[in-house]
């Protein structure tokens, strides 16, 4: 098995050395609150993969975001079987240390993120598309069943990596939130070539965190007219943000969706992920003929609202309108997010750095990273720097 770097001492954070039997890792005890904590696990190697088609990735950095905060919070998350701990973290960039036998199409020092859920028993499981999995139980590394990416190391197998270039390095860590912006694109072009000359010209992105800047940077990579809107009025960084990449920005506390919507004309296109489930009935209202909604929050709780139901189903009966969940993301996905993140940092350089607000250094900072986190002041985007390049 080769590596990339010489061996050193036994448990220096990055260093490759086949006699190290653990690694560090950031893990929780699902189902006790605020469990996070640092423990050594079994180091990791590339024949943890059957097959021959294991690859050994040291961390580089890992994204945290409002999944892994419920986790540690007990909403949700399993351990794997055998295990009373799931390591966190679903948002990886890494290095290549070494490949197994049958690996070809990576190689030590190439930079890769791994996609998040793993394939189960459906159709569309066995087809690639576990995203799109029938079953009741998924697979996500860092979220369930499956440990995460936040520790020294981890191992995969080489059909759920993506290789990431040179121009991307600072970047990379975007590419998971990246790629459930694309899939809901992606999704609401592909349910529309039902109309075969479908040329959107107005989208509205609801929610302005990470996956909405990023989700208007896509849509306006594609050509569309972007809104954003968001609960925080201006002063405001991420509407800021916005400006450069040519998208405008409204405060729902200022104006109502049905109010933009009269402003800017109605939309094709609706990217919902605010998790505040009564503004998809506002956007529903909102949204053009032979448009499309796109919803991205995962709500819990049990909120009730009144609508105007008539009203609604009307609209989208006599508009061909469509109303479509989507979650998680392909491999297809983060292979068209290489590609968009890499326009985007030719047509607007150094903007996706301006989403990486802050960084925690050090697995030993968990604390710290949670803490940011939790906190949400100023913050876009957290991510803890495992190692350096």
């Amino acid at each position: 098995m080769s590596t990339t770097s010489k061996d050193s001492a036994p448990g220096t954070l990055g260093a490759p050395n086949a006699r190290r039997s653990t690694m560090k890792a950031v893990a929780v005890l699902p189902g006790k609150p605020n469990s996070i904590h640092l423990r050594d696990v079994p180091m990791a190697s590339a024949h943890d993969v059957p097959n021959g088609r294991g690859v050994l990735v040291r961390v580089l950095r890992v994204g945290v975001d409002g999944t892994d905060k419920e986790i540690n919070a007990a909403e949700y998350g399993k351990a794997p079987p055998g295990d009373d701990y799931l390591i966190l973290g679903h948002e990886s960039f890494g290095v290549v240390e070494a490949v197994a036998p049958g690996v070809t199409e990576f190689a030590p020092g190439d930079c890769v993120v791994a996609t998040v859920r793993r394939p189960g028993s459906s159709l569309y499981d066995a087809i690639g598309l576990q995203d799109m999995t029938t079953d009741d139980t998924y697979y996500e590394r860092g979220i369930n069943l499956l440990h995460g990416f936040l520790a020294e190391y981890y191992s995969e197998n080489a059909d759920f990596l993506v290789k990431v270039p040179t121009v991307l390095l600072s970047v990379g860590v975007l590419l998971e939130p990246v790629s459930v912006a694309e899939k809901a694109i992606g999704q609401a072009f592909e349910i529309q070539r039902r109309l075969r000359v479908w040329q959107p010209k107005r989208a509205l992105v609801l929610g302005t965190g990470t996956l909405g800047l990023l989700a208007s940077m896509i849509l306006r990579l594609r050509g569309l007219e972007v809104l954003a809107m968001g609960k925080t009025p201006r002063p405001y960084l991420n509407a800021d943000l916005l400006e450069p990449i040519g998208v405008g920005y409204q405060s729902t506390q200022d104006v109502s969706i049905a109010e933009a919507s009269r402003t800017h004309g109605p939309f094709d296109l609706i990217i919902e992920g605010t998790g505040y489930s009564p503004l998809v009935f506002e956007a529903m209202e909102s949204l053009a003929r032979n448009g499309v909604l796109v919803l991205l929050s995962v709500t819990g709780g049990d909120r009730r609202i009144e609508i105007p139901a008539d009203r609604i189903n009307q609209g989208f009966v006599l508009g061909n309108k469509v109303l479509v969940g989507s979650v998680n993301a392909s491999r297809a996905d983060y292979m068209t997010g290489v590609s968009d993140l890499a326009q985007a940092e030719l047509a607007h350089p150094h903007w996706l750095d301006k989403l990486l607000t802050h960084k925690v250094r050090g697995l030993e900072n968990y604390r710290a990273l949670m803490d940011t986190l939790v906190s949400g002041t100023n913050t876009i985007k957290v991510y803890c720097e495992v190692a350096e390049q």
